[in-house]
C-alpha cells in the first residue's frame, strides 16, 4: 500500500459561527467525546450539546459492499474499515474524502457546517466509469446515523428514557423529512435527505475514545441509531441536511398552538436543491475570508489559515466574540483578547476586531474583564488580573491599524473610538485606585495583584499561569509579576499618548466624571521602579515576581518566558540596549523549541518536560515546562527589537523562531495549531487541539515580523 499524503489521526473542524461545530478525525473514527457531526451551542456561544455523534456509511455495487466509515470500539477494534479504501482527504474549502470502490469508481464525501445556523450538510457523489453498463453502474448508499443528546463534556450510555421514535413529515417523492427527539429536555433534531428512510432502531455499544483515555477520563459510551437512509448514487449525488430544529409557537384565534418551522433552508426546494444552494453560499462566504493582498513573507495569506482563523470568530452574547479554542473552550477574556490581535487585526479584519472589542467593553466590572464569560448558566469569573490589560493592548493596536488604513476603508468611527477609549480609561482608573482580586498600584508605581496564600480568603492565581492541583495554584505568582508590569506600563503610555499637551487625559465622550489621571507620570514611576527592582545583572535576566505574596523585598527568580513581554510582544518595550539582547539570548537558549516556548527552564528542579497522564499530572506540568506556541511571537519580536528592529533583524527572527512552525503548518493535513507541546523532544502536541492564540501568534508574526 502506498503511503498516504495525509494524517489519518489529524482532526478536522467545521464551525457554524455560533459556537457549535462538527469535528472528527480524518480516518473517520472518533477519538474524543467532543467529536461529532452536530454539536450546536444551545446558549451561543456556549452550552454545546452533541446531538448527532456520527454515522456509518456503505456503498453496495455489483462488486460488493464497501464501507465508507470507521468506528473505534473497545477494547481496540476499528470497524468497519472505511479508512482502508480512503484515497484522498482535502480540508479546503471544507473536509472532503475520496473512497475507492472495487469496480474502479470512487465516492467523494464532503461535509460542511452552515454559517449562522446549527446545521450541517453531508454529500456523497460517484465519480468514474460512467460509460459502464447500467447494471454495473448501480450503486446504493446506506447511511445509519448515531444519536445521543448529551452535554459535549459528558458521555452517553444506554437507558430506557432514550426515544428512538422517528417523526415523519411531508416530503417530496424519493425524499425524507424526519424529526428525532431523543430527550424531551433538549431541542429536536431535524433531518432532510434526498433518500428513503427505514425505521430500524438499535443501540450501538462501547464506542471508545482513545484521546479521552490518554487524558485520564472515562472513554466509552453507547449511542442510539433509529434507522437508516438509502440513496441511489447512480441517479445523482446524495445529500443529507441535519440540524438543531428551530421552531416558533404560533397561537391561532381559538387559542390552539402550532409549531412552525423557522429554518429557511427547506422552505422552497427539496433536500438536494437546498443543499446545493447552501453549498454555493458557503463557497462564496469562505472565498471572501481570504485577503486580496499579500500579508505573508511567502506570498498571500494562505486560504486555509484565513479560514481557520475565522472559525474562532463567532456570534453570541448579543454580539461577536472570540472562542479560545475547540472543542472545549468558550470565549475567555485573556485568551481571546490576546488572540484577536492575530486573528483579526493582523489579518486586516478590523471590522471584526471592532465588533469584538466593543462588545467586551460593555462586560467590564470594576475595571476587570471576565476571564470566563457566563457559560451555560454558570456566572462569569473575574480572576484574571491581566485580561483587562490585554484588552487595552488590542484596542491600541486596532486604533493604530485603522489610522494607517486609507480613509475610505477605516471602520472605527469617532463614537466607537470614544467608547473604546472610555473603557481603557475605566480599566486604568480602577487598577490605579484598587479593585477586586487584590489588584492595585503600590507606592513604587508597580502593579500588585492577587491575595497572599496565607490569608483567610486566598484568591485565584491572577496571571495566565493559573493551573491548580488539589485546589492549590501550581504557580500562584501573587505579588508583582513581571509581565503585569509590562502590560500596565503599556496601558499607561498608550493613554498618555491620548492626552492633552498638559499631560492629563482628555476624558473621552461619555466617560464618567472623575479627576483625570497623570498617565505620563505614572508610567515614568513604573518604569523607574521596574528597572531598579526586576533586573538581575548577575544572571542577565529579570525576576519573575517581586514582593512575593506582598512581602516587601522577596522575589522569584525562576527562568520563565513572562519576562519576554518587557521587550517584545507589546507595542512598547520597557527594556532596551545591551541588557535586552543579553536577556533574550539567554531565554532563547533555554526556553525555545520548534513548537513553542517552554514555561520553565529545563534545569529547574520543578521542570516537567511531558504533559501527559490524568488531570492532576497534566495540570502540574501545564506551566512547569510545557511549550506554548503563543509565546513564539513575543520571543521573536523581542529578539528582533534587541537587534535594532530593522527589516533584516525581523526577517531573521521569523526564520529562526517561527519558520519551523510555519512550515509544519503549511504541510499539515488540517491548518490548526494545538494549545501546547511537550517541553522535551520530540515536543509532541498536547492540550486543546485547536487553540486560537496559537494560530494568532503565527499570523501576527507573519504580518509584523516577516514584512516590516
Amino acid at each position: 500500500m502506498r503511503p498516504l499524503a495525509f494524517d489519518l489521526n489529524a482532526e478536522w473542524l467545521e464551525s457554524d459561527g455560533c459556537g457549535g461545530f462538527a469535528m472528527g478525525s480524518v480516518g473517520g473514527w472518533r477519538t474524543r467525546r467532543y467529536h461529532g457531526l452536530l454539536a450546536p451551542a444551545l446558549a451561543p456561544p456556549s452550552g454545546r450539546h452533541v446531538l448527532v455523534n456520527g454515522f456509518d456509511a456503505f456503498v453496495e455495487t455489483a462488486a460488493g459492499r464497501t464501507p465508507l466509515s470507521t468506528q473505534a470500539y473497545a477494547p481496540s477494534v476499528l470497524a468497519p474499515l472505511g479508512w482502508a479504501v480512503l484515497q484522498e482527504f482535502r480540508n479546503e474549502p471544507w473536509p472532503t474524502w475520496r473512497f475507492a470502490l472495487p469496480d474502479g469508481r470512487s465516492v467523494v464525501q464532503e461535509l460542511f457546517a452552515v454559517h449562522g445556523m446549527p446545521w450541517v450538510v453531508v454529500g456523497w457523489r460517484l465519480e468514474g466509469a460512467q460509460n459502464a453498463a447500467r447494471a454495473a453502474r448501480a450503486a446504493r448508499l446506506i447511511v445509519r446515523p448515531f444519536l445521543s443528546g448529551r452535554d459535549a463534556h459528558a458521555l452517553h450510555q444506554a437507558n430506557d428514557a432514550f426515544r428512538f421514535a422517528t417523526d415523519h413529515e411531508p416530503a417530496r417523492r424519493g425524499e425524507s423529512r424526519l424529526r428525532w427527539r431523543p430527550y424531551e429536555a433538549l431541542p429536536a433534531i431535524a433531518s432532510a435527505a434526498n433518500g428513503a428512510w427505514r425505521d430500524e432502531p438499535h443501540w450501538y455499544h462501547r464506542f471508545r475514545y482513545a484521546a479521552d483515555a490518554a487524558r485520564g477520563f472515562d472513554a466509552e459510551e453507547s449511542l442510539g441509531s433509529p434507522g437508516e437512509f438509502t440513496f441511489d448514487l447512480a441517479r445523482g449525488p446524495a445529500w443529507w441536511i441535519v440540524g438543531q430544529e428551530q421552531t416558533a409557537v404560533r397561537r391561532d384565534r381559538r387559542g390552539r398552538t402550532t409549531t412552525v418551522p423557522l429554518s429557511p433552508l427547506l422552505a422552497k426546494d427539496g433536500a438536494a436543491a437546498a443543499a446545493l444552494r447552501l453549498r454555493r453560499a458557503e463557497e462564496e462566504r469562505r472565498a471572501a475570508l481570504v485577503p486580496a493582498r499579500s500579508t505573508r513573507a511567502r506570498g498571500a495569506v494562505a486560504a486555509p489559515l484565513a479560514r481557520a482563523a475565522a472559525q474562532f470568530m463567532v456570534h453570541g452574547r448579543g454580539g461577536m466574540t472570540v472562542l479560545a479554542g475547540y472543542p472545549w473552550f468558550t470565549d475567555w477574556g485573556r485568551d481571546s483578547a490576546i488572540a484577536v490581535r492575530g486573528l483579526c487585526i493582523a489579518t486586516g479584519r478590523r471590522d471584526a476586531a471592532l465588533k469584538v472589542l466593543s462588545r467586551w467593553s460593555q462586560a467590564l466590572v470594576e475595571g476587570v474583564l471576565p476571564n470566563r464569560f457566563p457559560d451555560h448558566g454558570a456566572p462569569p469569573e473575574f480572576g484574571a488580573a491581566d485580561a483587562s490589560l490585554w484588552f487595552v493592548v488590542a484596542v491600541e493596536e486596532l486604533l493604530a491599524a485603522d489610522a494607517r488604513a486609507p480613509k475610505r476603508q477605516r471602520v472605527v468611527e469617532p463614537g466607537a473610538r470614544a467608547q473604546l477609549l472610555s473603557a481603557c480609561h475605566s480599566i486604568v482608573a480602577a487598577y490605579a485606585s484598587g479593585t477586586r482580586h487584590g489588584i492595585r498600584v503600590d507606592g513604587d508605581g508597580l502593579l500588585a495583584v492577587g491575595v497572599a496564600a496565607d490569608s483567610e480568603r486566598p484568591g485565584v492565581a491572577p496571571t495566565w499561569m493559573d493551573a491548580r492541583v488539589d485546589g492549590r495554584a501550581v504557580t500562584p505568582r501573587v505579588g508583582k509579576p513581571v509581565e503585569l508590569q509590562a502590560l500596565w506600563w503599556n496601558a499607561l503610555t498608550f493613554l498618555a499618548d491620548t492626552t492633552a499637551p498638559g499631560g492629563r487625559a482628555v476624558a473621552p465622550r461619555g466617560a464618567a466624571a472623575s479627576p483625570p489621571l497623570p498617565f505620563a507620570k505614572l508610567a515614568a514611576r513604573c518604569k523607574r521602579s521596574f528597572l531598579a527592582r526586576f533586573w538581575d545583572d548577575a544572571r542577565g535576566l529579570l525576576h519573575d515576581v517581586v514582593d512575593v505574596d506582598h512581602v516587601a523585598g522577596t522575589l522569584h527568580a525562576s527562568v520563565r518566558p513572562n519576562q519576554l513581554f518587557a521587550l517584545g510582544g507589546l507595542p512598547r518595550t520597557l527594556l532596551s540596549g545591551p541588557r535586552a539582547r543579553r536577556l533574550v539570548d539567554a531565554l532563547a537558549l533555554q526556553l525555545w523549541t520548534p513548537r513553542g516556548v517552554r514555561t520553565l527552564a529545563p534545569d529547574d528542579p520543578r521542570y516537567r518536560g511531558r504533559y501527559e497522564g490524568g488531570p492532576r499530572e497534566r495540570d502540574a506540568a501545564y506551566h512547569q515546562g510545557s511549550a506554548w506556541p503563543w509565546l513564539l511571537f513575543p520571543l521573536a519580536d523581542a529578539w528582533a527589537r534587541s537587534r535594532g528592529d530593522r527589516p533584516a533583524a525581523r526577517h531573521a527572527a521569523f526564520e529562526r523562531f517561527l519558520a519551523p512552525l510555519a512550515t509544519e503548518l503549511e504541510r499539515a493535513t488540517v491548518p490548526h495549531l494545538p494549545e501546547l507541546a511537550d517541553g522535551d523532544p520530540p515536543h509532541d502536541w498536547r492540550g486543546c487541539p485547536m487553540q486560537a492564540w496559537s494560530l494568532a501568534a503565527l499570523l501576527q508574526a507573519e504580518a509584523s515580523l516577516a514584512l516590516r
